[in-house]
């Protein structure tokens, strides 16, 4: 199991801050999903994916590069019949592993986690999860509930909050405490890829319902609920503010399930191929990366806002803001 210090930390901001290197390699590990949401865009698009010696390549040059996290998200991870290798893989390089799943294999694969050192899973709601994602939540609940007994794993719920389950919200941050969890909570983001329709359904409109569900995560948060974010980033949530300095790709390397590496996970557009070498692709797109970055229209991901606002030592974010 490797252990975060003081030393490590103290590695990531010489890699963040000295070196100008990012510290997260944001690894899209497969491309195909068992479900379909209609907000989410990734199970659609047609990928390669990377064998497993190919992703030890990867893992091995990406350490050598500085990286220090290896989180294993999208499409659905656990899809992965070589996971298990994969985690080993990186724990053994030294690096710290997470992982995002929408948990439906969660329970049938919890003895392939031995590896993994923080979990994600998205949870939209109680009530209105099969409504959302097509999969009731007493479905994922029991694979949960395991990695947590199981492994003592750090355990986060993700929520996106959409127009479908702004009355399930409170509940849901209720329930993770009982359940001695974390949550994190963004704003769903309309993704241009998908149609019209969908935003019309799950789309932010009841803006006075919507401000007064954020308003109670902030007082959760305030009472001592186990809700990570900051309360600057749950400010900016509550208003739709994108007015901050984006640093997803300072910090963050997105590498897909085909090995392109791309900018991030909203404009995913490619700098490079992992074939042609990291330290290559990072030094030759500089001023590509300062100008999509410029250019962007911005997003709400926790994330990348949080870990943006971390990077400029916001003083609230760093003391509230529970990086997992």
């Amino acid at each position: 199991m490797v252990q975060s210090s003081p030393l490590f930390y103290l590695k990531t901001l010489w890699q963040l801050h000295i070196r100008k290197r990012p510290v997260v390699l944001s690894h899209g590990i497969n491309s195909s999903c068992n479900l379909r949401c209609s907000f989410c865009d990734y199970w659609m698009e047609e990928r390669d994916e990377m064998s497993t010696e190919e992703i030890f390549d990867l893992l091995r040059e990406a350490r050598s590069f500085g990286i220090l996290f290896y989180n294993a998200w999208t499409t659905e991870p656990l899809l992965r019949e070589d996971l298990p290798e994969i985690l080993e893989y990186a724990h053994q390089l030294g690096m710290i592993t997470s992982l995002i799943t929408n948990g439906k294999l969660l329970e049938e694969r919890i003895d392939d986690l031995e590896h993994l050192d923080y979990l994600s899973v998205s949870v939209d709601g109680i009530r209105t999860h099969k409504q959302i994602r097509g999969l009731d939540f007493a479905a994922i609940l029991p694979g949960i509930v395991k990695a947590r007994d199981k492994f003592h794993k750090k355990i986060l719920i993700n929520c996106v909050i959409s127009n479908k389950n702004l009355t399930d919200i409170e509940d849901l941050v209720k329930l993770v405490q009982d359940l001695n969890l974390k949550i994190s909570f963004e704003p769903v983001h309309e993704f241009k890829s998908i149609d019209k329709k969908t935003w019309e359904e799950f789309g932010i409109d009841n803006r006075q319902e919507y401000e007064k569900i954020v308003d109670r995560l902030i007082e959760m948060k305030k009472e001592g609920y186990p809700i990570i974010n900051s309360i600057t980033y749950l400010s900016m949530v509550k208003n739709l503010d994108l007015n901050y300095r984006c640093h997803a790709s300072d910090i963050i390397l997105n590498v897909t399930s085909d090995g392109e590496v791309e900018h991030c996970r909203v404009r995913k557009k490619s700098i490079g191929n992992i074939r042609e070498g990291i330290t290559n692709i990072w030094d030759r797109s500089d001023n590509t990366r300062k100008h999509l970055t410029s250019s962007c229209e911005g997003c709400l991901f926790f994330g990348y806002v949080e870990n943006s606002l971390l990077y400029e030592f916001r003083p609230e974010v760093i003391k509230n803001y529970e990086w997992m």
